[in-house]
């Protein structure tokens, strides 16, 4: 039987050397928005551990968009230029440089956890926040002004933008964020999207704001790249987003020409009931590839190389997106090669060690 984890996948014109892609995972380390030593560091050690695709962080395509004040931001130009050295250096590993774009929605305007992690309001160094409607997450988060059709029109803008800074940054995938409660999943969902216009109610009126975006992204980005995105493929919840509607929302996305679908699940509601395990949303990446006929990607408690490649073997996903286990080790694609008997490049510094 071939290995599958570590054969190569072609998306549009871009050739990741594995099926192992490092997820986007907050740091909550950044000044103004602006990657620094940490993000060269964190991101880089993940492309020099063997990874085929890294993305970087949720990453907000506005200052009001940020979950906190230490999240990475796109919205000027001295971001962009930071995040060059960092995803020339991905690059530089044989790795494939990805960014995350995301606006936080209601659920913005916290304290990094470092500095406490607590609401700040608006003249506290927090500010407004929005969502389609004026419902707040919970007690401990701040409550939403309800979205204007202008500041609607205005997000659909600042996606473009970020993504057009991402090209220019060196970031050959972008991913855009529609996942785990924060605005474009607010805007799916029934439990947080309450409008009585033509972005709310119906299906189709719901999942207009993200179709909107996702086109506005993948008309910005070069055709020959590559376009993810993140959802939440149920809320948990009972009346909220669900799997049947993501996958209609999953089939305008590939109409669009979104080119993998990213399924991870929750986020939208505190009180949702999670029946977290291994591998437990592998089903959602599985049901959305055969009905769509689109590549997903995998995620959620996924630790082990056999897991891992099981799921592709039984065509349940096309790559592998880690999250924590990259964080315990950052090497994780080449100590698993060695595992499995399988050939992945390592970097001629530490050639000495193979």
């Amino acid at each position: 039987m071939t290995n599958k984890l570590f054969s190569p996948i072609t998306l549009r014109e871009v050739i990741f050397r594995n099926r192992i892609f490092v997820s986007p995972m907050c740091m909550y380390s950044a000044v103004d928005g602006i990657p620094n030593d940490w993000h060269m560091v964190h991101l880089g050690s993940r492309a020099v551990g063997g990874a085929g695709l890294v993305i970087a962080e949720a990453t907000a395509v506005c200052p009001e968009g940020r979950i906190s004040t230490g999240d990475l931001g796109l919205w000027n130009d001295q971001q962009k230029t930071a995040f060059e050295s960092i995803t020339a250096f991905i690059t530089s590993q044989g790795s494939v440089p990805g960014i995350q774009l995301a606006h936080a929605g209601r659920k913005a305007s916290f304290a990094p956890p470092r500095d406490g992690g607590h609401l700040l309001h608006p003249g506290q160094g927090g500010w407004q926040v929005v969502a389609p409607s004026a419902i707040a997450y919970s007690g401990d988060y701040a409550m939403p002004h309800a979205m204007t059709i202008d500041e609607i029109d205005t997000v659909v803008k600042q996606f473009a933008e970020s993504t057009h800074r991402a090209l220019k940054a060196g970031f050959k995938v972008v991913e855009i964020h529609m996942a785990h409660g924060y605005l474009m999943h607010e805007f799916l969902s029934p439990l947080t999207n309450q409008r009585e216009d033509e972005y709310g109610g119906t299906l189709e009126n719901r999942m207009k704001l993200p179709l909107r975006v996702a086109r506005a992204v993948r008309e910005a980005f070069p055709e020959n790249l590559p376009v993810f995105v993140r959802i939440s493929a149920t809320d948990w919840a009972e009346g909220g987003w669900d799997l049947r509607q993501s996958i209609v929302f999953c089939a305008a996305l590939k109409e669009i020409g979104i080119d993998l679908i990213d399924c991870s699940s929750g986020g939208q509601v505190h009180y949702a009931k999670i029946p977290v395990g291994p591998g437990y949303q592998v089903p959602f990446a599985k049901a959305i590839k055969q009905e769509v006929g689109i590549a997903t990607g995998a995620v959620g408690i996924i630790t082990k190389a056999l897991q891992a490649e099981d799921i592709l073997q039984n065509e349940d996903a096309d790559v592998i997106i880690m999250g924590r286990e990259m964080l315990r080790d950052p090497y994780w694609p080449i100590h698993t090669a060695k595992d499995m008997d399988a050939e992945i490049q390592w970097p001629l510094q530490y050639l000495r060690a193979k």
